[in-house]
C-alpha cells in the first residue's frame, strides 16, 4: 500500500536505480546514517537533474566538451557532497558523546539481565540521558532493530553514523549478542576501558579534522573576495573579462573545478581520519 501511494516517477526511479546494487545500497546507507529523510530514488533523481542542468549551462556558456563535463560533474555531485558533509558533521558530534552513551548503555544492559539487547537499547533511549546527535543515533538503532528485519544493515548504518573504529567493535558485539544470545558484558567493559585510555588521541584527531574542514572552504572564500574586489573596483572591465569573454569564463570554471577537487580531497581525508 505504501509503494502504491508513491508518485510514479519515484517508483520508476527506484526500479532503474536499484539495478546498480552496490551504489544504490551505498547511498541508502549514507542517507540513513546521516539522518536524511530523503529516499534513495529522490536523491538519485535530484543528482541527475542537477547534472543535466550543469550540462545545459556548460553547453550554453562554453560549447566544448571539457567545460560541459566539468560543469556536469560538479553540479551532479553537489547532493552527494552535501550528504557526506552532513554525515561528517554527525560523526564528529556523535563521537564526542559516544563514550558516555556506551557507559550508559552498559549500565542498562546489566540492569536488564545481560542478554536483552533490544530491551537495553529501549531503556537507553527512553531515559533521555544522552545528548545531541548520539541520542538520535541510538534512537534510530533501536527503532530499526525493533521494526526492520535486517539487523546487519541497521548495525552497519549505526557504525557509519558514529564513524570510528570503536563503533565497529560495538556493533560486532551487538551482532553476536543478537544472533547467538551471548553475554557481552565483559566485552563492553573492556571496550569502555580502552576508549577511556584513548580519549586524548581523539582530542588530537578532532583538532586535525577541524583544520581540514577550514582548509576546505578557504579557497571558496578567497575566490569570492577576489571577484568582489575586482567587480567593485572595475565593474565594466571585470564583466568583460570574466563573463563576456569565453577565455575568462573558462578561467573561472577551471578555478571552481580545482577548488571543488580540493573539497573532495579534503572530504576524503576527513573520512579516512575518522
Amino acid at each position: 500500500m505504501q509503494a502504491n501511494r508513491q508518485p510514479y516517477w519515484i517508483r520508476l526511479a527506484e526500479r532503474l536505480l536499484s539495478r546498480f546494487d552496490k551504489p544504490y545500497r551505498h547511498v541508502t546507507d549514507l542517507l540513513a546514517a546521516a539522518g536524511w529523510r530523503m529516499g534513495t530514488p529522490t536523491f538519485g533523481v535530484v543528482s541527475i537533474v542537477l547534472g543535466l542542468t550543469g550540462a545545459a549551462i556548460g553547453i550554453a556558456l562554453f560549447r566544448s566538451v571539457r567545460p560541459v563535463l566539468l560543469s556536469t560533474a560538479m553540479l551532479g555531485l553537489i547532493p552527494y557532497c552535501m550528504l557526506r558533509f552532513r554525515l561528517l558533521s554527525r560523526q564528529m558530534a556523535s563521537r564526542l558523546e559516544f563514550l558516555p552513551a556506551l557507559e550508559w548503555f552498559y549500565q542498562c544492559y546489566l540492569v536488564t539481565g545481560r542478554r536483552q539487547i533490544r530491551t537495553a537499547l529501549q531503556r537507553t533511549v527512553e531515559e533521555k540521558r544522552l545528548s545531541g546527535e548520539i541520542q538520535a543515533v541510538f534512537d534510530e538503532l533501536y527503532r530499526n532493530l525493533s521494526v526492520k528485519g535486517d539487523d546487519e544493515a541497521s548495525l552497519r548504518r549505526f557504525a557509519l553514523a558514529v564513524g570510528h573504529v570503536w563503533a565497529d567493535y560495538f556493533v560486532n558485539m551487538l551482532g553476536v549478542a543478537l544472533s547467538e544470545g551471548n553475554d557481552i558484558s565483559d566485552n563492553l567493559k573492556e571496550l569502555i576501558q580502552d576508549m577511556r585510555k584513548s580519549r586524548m588521541d581523539d582530542q588530537v584527531e578532532r583538532h586535525r579534522l577541524l583544520e581540514i574542514r577550514l582548509a576546505n572552504f578557504s579557497p571558496f572564500l578567497f575566490l569570492t573576495i577576489f571577484l568582489v574586489i575586482n567587480f567593485r573596483m572595475s565593474p565594466e572591465e571585470s564583466f568583460r573579462y570574466y563573463v563576456a569573454d569565453p577565455v575568462g569564463r573558462g578561467m573561472l570554471l577551471n578555478a571552481v573545478a580545482l577548488i571543488f577537487a580540493s573539497l573532495l580531497m579534503g572530504l576524503y581525508l576527513s573520512r579516512r581520519r575518522l
